[in-house]
């Protein structure tokens, strides 16, 4: 691997890495800025397209009430082509509803993770499109 492409492969990771950081710590009130403005987010629920609905999605999550989560990233792969990255990981969803400390228990989701990336003028990136494919569920309800 070049090292130019390791270098972009370390931005994208680190940069799934915060927007799932936002939405486990701060409830994902910024997670919409992650996106370019018609960028997609993508569950088995429902698409949302556009920063405001993603947005939406996120403050909806938030008014349901006292909520823990982590989303956990693994086996990251980025394919670049000029400014545009397509990324793909496996995310694991520890989740439940109420305050904590709450009963430890497996991944409530493993999800497969394709995203595709857009270098901004700035050089930064921001997602265009997310889709989470679900691999294995348990009966505990996620907020897709």
């Amino acid at each position: 691997m070049m090292p130019q492409t390791l270098l972009v492969r370390q931005e994208l990771e680190a940069l799934a890495i915060d927007y799932w950081h936002e939405v486990d710590t701060n409830w994902g009130r910024k997670a919409h800025e992650f996106y370019t403005e018609d960028g997609t987010f993508s569950t088995s629920v429902k698409t949302r397209q556009g920063r405001a609905q993603i947005q939406d999605f996120y403050r909806s999550r938030e008014q349901r009430g006292a909520r823990v989560s982590l989303h956990v990233v693994q086996n990251f792969r980025v394919v670049v082509e000029d400014n545009l990255a397509r990324c793909n990981y496996i995310m694991s969803l520890y989740a439940a509803d109420g305050e904590p400390v709450l009963p430890s228990r497996p991944a409530i989701m493993i999800a497969a993770v394709t995203e595709t990336a857009q270098r901004q003028p700035d050089h930064s990136w921001l997602y265009s499109d997310r889709k989470l494919t679900a691999l294995f569920r348990d009966e505990t309800p996620t907020t897709g």
